[in-house]
């Protein structure tokens, strides 16, 4: 298995290839600003190759390359909804202290934290963690109860 592309972009990897519309769908919808939020846009490198087929999101992180703290999955939960939650998965935590914080609880393995996101906030998400306007962890709490971040 080949490891995944470098860029200066967030990797949206797409790891369900079962609904070719659905994707289109999702591609359409993370690359076009919304009525709402103002024009911003994920800054995105969409990965779309077969390789990367079902890979469970330990194995993603694993491929991905190590500076990469935002990897955003298309799995087949994503392609399903109807908001099309997105699996976020973050990698990078560091305190005040520049030492790695815990992360990886509430399910996730560890080093690694995950959190669904509908397409239609997945710029909000990757601009801010890319430009480290915001923590993690304000998106983790502001997610509803099923666990999918929807805005603040």
């Amino acid at each position: 298995m080949r490891d995944l592309p470098q860029s200066e972009a967030t990797l949206l990897i797409r790891t369900d290839f079962s609904d070719e519309a659905a994707w289109q769908a999702l591609r359409t919808a993370v690359t076009t600003p919304g009525d709402g939020d103002g024009g911003f846009l994920a800054v995105l490198h969409i990965v779309d190759d077969p390789a990367y087929r079902d890979l469970p999101p330990e194995q993603i992180v694993a491929l991905a390359p190590a500076e990469d703290d935002l990897l955003i999955i298309v799995d087949r939960k994503a392609l399903a909804g109807t908001e099309m939650p997105l699996l976020a998965i973050y990698t990078g935590a560091e305190d005040e202290d520049g030492d790695e914080d815990e992360i990886g609880d509430g399910g996730s393995a560890p080093g690694f934290d995950e959190l669904r996101v509908a397409a239609a906030e997945v710029w909000s998400v990757e601009n801010n963690i890319s430009l480290a306007n915001m923590d993690w962890e304000e998106f983790v709490d502001a997610a509803a109860g099923d666990g999918v971040f929807r805005g603040f």
